[in-house]
């Protein structure tokens, strides 16, 4: 299980994250219209103004039951561990069970 705080943590990043999207999409859009290099400054210094944990690379895949932040499947939403578990429980409808 993943530390309290770390989970908390990603959890504030996704909510800025989802709260500067709009906010982040429309500067980025200037940018490639923008002509001038000193146009281009402008409109970078305004993203660069927006909180660093709003951008969507700082955000971080975790396991959806324990947390874990390495070996996940985007499928299922879960690591590889947890991901056996419930397949050899049958807990996971069509995925097949495998001895490893």
């Amino acid at each position: 299980m993943a530390k309290k705080s770390l989970i908390e943590r990603e959890k504030k990043r996704q909510k800025l994250e989802e709260k500067y999207h709009l906010i982040r999409r429309s500067p980025k859009k200037e940018i490639r219209k923008a002509q001038s290099f000193s146009e281009k400054w402008e409109i970078q210094a305004k993203l660069e103004a927006l909180p660093r944990n709003s951008a969507p690379t700082r955000l971080r895949r975790r396991c959806f039951s324990t947390g874990r932040p390495r070996g996940n499947y985007r499928d299922f939403g879960l690591s590889g561990h947890v991901l056996r578990e419930m397949v050899h429980e049958g807990l996971l409808p069509g995925a097949t069970r495998s001895s490893w």
